[in-house]
């Protein structure tokens, strides 16, 4: 009698090794197959959803120059929205450099770069460009006008932390650009300049 017990005991535990290794054999080969098809593609519940949904944009404005009276004129753009308003003043800039898109006149050379940005508490905005802003900048008062209040005016209608302009080249102080304005004080907007 005591034999067939043994028995027992051991088929019964073949039995249940046996379902071990089934229930485990199953589990990875679903998980791997689970994982194959999760990495095959993009979630299907995100297809047809326009890149513009997943990345918000904020409107703004940006002032280049009139070719018949030399006044600003506004051209609108869409820029990446950022919770820093000194990162969506960066690409206000970079709007800026990159020049507008219809029959208006650039208000900065294209090759300039932009180096630094930061807002101050009190407001002024400290924007740092490339030297390629003063070297390739075109000569002359208007042309200096231009450049400096299509950047401030830019700035300051944008965004309501900034309420001044203060530019640096390559880090530095510098008293003009081209021999006309005094660089040595921050800039506050003049609308006056924007077209009518």
């Amino acid at each position: 009698m005591i034999p067939p017990v043994k028995n027992r005991k051991a088929v019964l535990s073949l039995a249940l090794l046996v379902l071990l290794l089934v229930l485990v054999f199953t589990f990875f080969r679903t998980s791997v197959r689970e994982q194959i098809r999760t990495s095959k593609g993009p979630d299907p519940s995100s297809a047809g959803t326009p890149y513009a949904a997943q990345s918000p944009t904020k409107k703004v404005t940006l002032f280049f120059v009139r070719d018949d009276d030399g006044l600003l004129a506004p051209e609108e753009r869409e820029i990446a929205s950022d919770p820093s308003p000194a990162r969506e003043a960066e690409e206000v800039i970079a709007e800026l450099i990159k020049g507008p898109t219809g029959a208006l006149i650039a208000s900065l050379p294209p090759e300039t770069k932009l180096g630094q940005l930061f807002i101050t508490k009190d407001g002024t905005a400290y924007v740092d460009f490339s030297r390629d802003l003063v070297d390739r900048h075109p000569s002359g008062t208007d042309a200096e006008v231009s450049t400096v209040y299509a950047v401030v005016n830019s700035l300051t209608l944008n965004f309501k932390t900034i309420k001044r302009v203060f530019f640096l080249i390559d880090g530095e102080e510098r008293e003009t650009l081209d021999g006309h304005l005094s660089l040595h004080k921050p800039f506050v907007p003049d609308y006056s300049l924007v077209a009518r």
